[in-house]
């Protein structure tokens, strides 16, 4: 599907004008003077020349593997391959990789990475600004650490994770009758994530009060072990349960296992990131809900900002400081709608280089 965004329309409009451009925009660059550590980031490269990484955990992921995929599709709108990498949840691997990647030819070189946890990403920062490469990041970082102090950390995105834990949390809610007792899959505590959708969770149960947390453990957002922790979980609160609370699909997934393992068909379970397994179950009424961040765009959408500074149609000092650091758009997944999510698609117009802020809905506060 192709969704829709909020802003002007005066920006849709010209995004729309110049989609038979799209090629031409993205690849007819100004060139203007590179610029180092310190000074303002404005790229001279040849459109051939750019370097395009896309890096994330894994991609036994759906969620994760979509985002590469959306990498890849940009990199092939713009003639390029996009180097694919994933570091299996090790900050370590994550670092190594990202270390060799600087330590090559950097000019040119685009970024567009998932830190694994806050923690993860000032290192990165400051290398691909020591490096003078072109970085994106999404999701994850330190909230005292300011995108704009950087001029090649380009553009930090990530989605209101508060908003997103609360939307599923009250679709559980209404799930199981508005009362009830239902137990949290959290995901990785070191992540911006995390905190954010259980903090939502607990904002949708202040709104529900008589729907009963009786449990949380962390399922490092694993399917894997999104089963185990449920397994007991059920043993431990038996009947007691109504409802699944998972900081992501993955989980939920994992959550379904383990329901059906016990032989339990009277559990609502909703998620987050819309993975084709997720929607399938959604589709079929085993799971009630999930929430869309559109990885297929978001794998296109680093790069292409990346892209467009590094070939000089943007300059960093040109992008405005609300688009230096903001929440993207997301969508609620039920029953009634899953059908409309089932197969996104990347459209050229989204990565059009006077169109890639177009689905912001604000500053990162």
């Amino acid at each position: 599907m192709k969704f829709t965004s909020r802003r002007s329309a005066a920006r849709h409009t010209a995004a729309a004008l110049g989609v038979a451009l799209a090629a031409v925009t993205l690849t007819g660059c100004t060139e203007t003077a590179a610029g180092e550590g310190g000074e303002a980031a404005s790229g001279a490269c040849d459109p051939a020349d750019v370097t395009l990484v896309g890096q994330v955990r894994n991609e036994s992921n759906p969620y994760e593997a979509s985002w590469l995929d959306g990498g890849d599709a940009f990199a092939e709108q713009v003639g390029l391959t996009q180097e694919r990498l994933t570091y299996d949840g090790d900050s370590t691997r994550q670092q190594e990789q990202i270390s060799q990647l600087l330590a090559g030819d950097t000019e040119c070189l685009v970024m567009n990475v998932l830190p694994n946890g806050d923690s993860d990403t000032p290192p990165i920062v400051e290398g691909a600004q020591d490096a003078g490469a072109y970085l994106v990041t999404q999701w994850n970082k330190p909230a005292d650490l300011d995108v704009t102090d950087y001029d090649h950390w380009l553009s930090h995105i990530t989605y209101d994770g508060v908003e997103s834990g609360r939307q599923i949390g009250d679709a559980l809610a209404e799930a199981i009758g508005g009362s009830g007792g239902i137990v949290a899959l959290q995901g990785i505590l070191d992540t911006g994530a995390a905190k954010d959708r259980f903090a939502g969770l607990e904002e949708s149960l202040a709104a529900n009060p008589d729907v009963e947390l009786l449990d949380d453990q962390t399922a490092n957002f694993s399917r894997a072990e999104a089963l185990e922790v449920t397994k007991t979980l059920l043993t431990k609160h038996g009947d007691d349960v109504k409802g699944i609370w998972a900081a992501n699909d993955d989980m939920a997934l994992g959550a379904l296992e383990a329901l059906e393992q016990a032989g339990r068909d009277d559990v609502a379970v909703v998620g987050i990131d819309a993975v084709p397994d997720a929607l399938t179950a959604i589709q079929d009424g085993t799971m009630t809900a999930t929430v869309s961040s559109d990885g297929p765009w978001q794998g296109g959408i680093g790069l292409a900002i990346g892209y467009c500074v590094a070939t000089g149609e943007l300059a960093v000092e040109d992008i405005a400081d609300e688009d230096r650091a903001w929440y993207a758009e997301q969508f609620l997944i039920q029953q009634d709608n899953v059908a409309d999510f089932v197969s996104p698609a990347t459209s050229e117009a989204d990565f059009a280089c006077d169109n890639l802020f177009s689905r912001s809905q604000g500053a990162i506060s």
